[in-house]
C-alpha cells in the first residue's frame, strides 16, 4: 500500500457500544461551558485531535456547512459524529447526550426561578443587574456573529435595512425572506431582478403598515408572570420550531424570533425573558437551551418539554435526515447565497432587538446609570476575556453589583 493511499484514508471512530457513545457525549454536555466556540473547540480536541474520529480537513469542510445551516453548530456537530460512530440511532444518543445535562439543569432552575421571593429587595436587584449584564452579551454578540456573515457591502446594506425595518415594525416573515432573495439575485448578477425583489418587499411593508397601528416605543416589563402559564404546548412547539429554522449563525439568533412569541403574546415580560437568558449563560449547555425557560414560563413543565423539542429538531433533523448529502450543500452557491443574505437579515434583527431592549430597560428605570455602567462593564469584559468562564463570572458579578447597588 502506498504513502499517499494510507494518508489519503479517512479515520473512522473506535468501537463502541450505543451505551458507551452516549456516555462519550454526556461527558461533553456536563463540560459545555462557555458558548458554541468552547464547545467545538473541546469537540474537535477530543475527537479530531485526540481520538481521530475524522480528519481535519474533514471536519473544518462539516463545520462550515453547520454554520450555513440554522441550529446550533456544537450540536449539530454531535449528532452528525454519533451517526458517523454508529448510524442514526448513534445520532440521536449522541444529540441527547450533549444536550441532557443542560436542559435538566434548566428545568430545574425554571422550577426553581418561581419559588423566589422576589419581594425581597436585594434578589430583585440582583436580577436588575443581571438583566444588564445580558444585555451587554447581546450587544456583543451582534459584531461578533457580524464579522463572520457580512462579508461584503450588500450583506452590510441588507443587514442594517433588517434592523431598520424591525424597528419600524415590520414582521421578520418578510425581512428574511427578502434579504435572502435579494442577495441570491446579486450573486447571480441579476441586479435589476435584485432591484425588483427589494422593491416588492418594500411594497408590501408599507402595505403591510397601512393595515397596522404605528409602531411605539417597546415597553420593558420587568416580571408579570408570578406562575407557569398555561399555553398549549403545540403553540410552544410551533414557536420552538420556528426559531430552530430561523437560527443562523448561533444561538443569539433565536433571540428576536422567542421575543417576538414570549413578549409580544404575552407569555413573559422582557425582564424574565433575560432572566432565562442569564440561567442558560450559566449552565453546561447551548445557550439556545434558554428556550427550555420561556417554554416553562408559558405553559409549566409540558411547555418546557415542547419549545425544547421544537428548538432542537431541525438540529437533528438535518444531520439524521442528510448525512450523506450535507457537504453538497457547499457546492450549490444559489442556496449557499441565500442562507447568507437571510443570516445578514438575522444580524440586523439582533442589532434592533439589543436596541430595542436596552433602550426600554435604561429609559424606563430611575437606576439607569448603573444599569448602563453594569451593561458598559459587561460588554467590555466579555469583549477582552476569551475564557469558557467568563460569561457565568460576568452574570454572577453583575448580580452582586445588583444587590450591592439598587437593593
Amino acid at each position: 500500500m502506498t504513502q499517499e493511499a494510507t494518508t489519503s484514508r479517512e479515520p473512522q471512530p473506535p468501537r463502541l457500544s450505543y451505551a458507551g457513545l452516549f456516555l462519550r457525549f454526556l461527558r461533553f454536555g456536563l463540560l459545555a461551558f462557555g458558548g458554541p466556540v468552547a464547545q467545538i473547540a473541546m469537540i474537535k480536541h477530543e475527537l479530531v485531535e485526540r481520538e481521530r474520529w475524522i480528519s481535519p480537513q474533514r471536519f473544518n469542510r462539516l463545520l462550515a456547512v453547520m454554520q450555513v445551516l440554522p441550529g446550533p453548530e456544537a450540536h449539530e456537530l454531535c449528532v452528525h459524529l454519533g451517526m458517523r460512530a454508529k448510524g442514526r440511532l448513534g445520532g440521536v444518543l449522541a444529540g441527547l447526550g450533549f444536550m441532557l445535562p443542560g436542559l435538566l439543569l434548566m428545568l430545574l432552575l425554571s422550577w426553581l426561578y418561581f419559588r423566589i421571593d422576589f419581594e425581597r429587595g436585594w434578589v430583585g436587584a440582583a436580577l436588575l443587574g443581571v438583566q444588564a449584564a445580558v444585555l451587554g452579551l447581546i450587544v456583543r454578540a451582534v459584531p461578533r456573529i457580524g464579522s463572520h456573515v457580512l462579508t461584503d457591502r450588500w450583506l452590510w446594506v441588507i443587514a442594517g435595512v433588517s434592523g431598520l425595518a424591525a424597528l419600524l415594525g415590520v414582521s421578520f416573515w418578510l425581512a428574511l425572506p427578502a434579504g435572502g432573495i435579494v442577495y441570491a439575485l446579486v450573486k447571480a448578477r441579476r441586479p435589476g431582478f435584485a432591484v425588483l425583489a427589494a422593491a416588492l418587499a418594500l411594497a408590501a411593508a408599507l402595505w403591510l403598515g397601512l393595515q397596522a397601528p404605528p409602531p411605539t416605543a417597546p415597553e420593558f416589563v420587568a416580571r408579570v408572570v408570578t406562575e407557569p402559564g398555561d399555553v398549549a404546548w403545540p403553540w410552544l412547539l410551533l414557536a420552538g420550531l420556528k426559531a430552530g429554522l430561523l437560527t443562523f449563525g448561533g444561538a443569539y439568533t433565536a433571540i428576536p424570533f422567542l421575543r417576538e412569541d414570549a413578549v409580544r403574546q404575552g407569555w413573559t415580560g422582557d425582564g424574565q425573558f433575560l432572566d432565562g437568558l442569564a440561567l442558560s449563560g450559566v449552565l453546561p449547555a447551548p445557550l439556545i437551551i434558554f428556550a427550555t425557560f420561556v417554554g416553562y414560563v408559558a405553559g409549566g413543565f409540558p411547555g418546557a418539554l415542547a419549545i425544547t423539542a421544537g428548538i432542537f429538531l431541525p438540529a437533528f433533523a438535518f444531520s439524521l435526515i442528510f448525512y450523506d448529502r450535507l457537504e453538497a450543500v457547499l457546492e450549490n452557491a444559489r442556496l449557499h447565497a441565500l442562507l447568507e443574505g437571510v443570516a445578514a437579515a438575522v444580524v440586523g434583527l439582533i442589532a434592533a432587538t439589543a436596541l430595542q431592549l436596552t433602550w426600554g430597560l435604561l429609559a424606563g428605570n430611575e437606576d439607569r446609570l448603573v444599569l448602563a455602567a453594569v451593561l458598559l462593564a459587561a460588554l467590555a469584559v466579555i469583549w477582552r476575556w476569551k475564557a469558557r468562564i467568563a460569561t457565568p463570572v460576568v452574570l454572577i458579578a453583575a448580580g452582586c453589583v445588583g444587590a450591592a447597588l439598587l437593593a
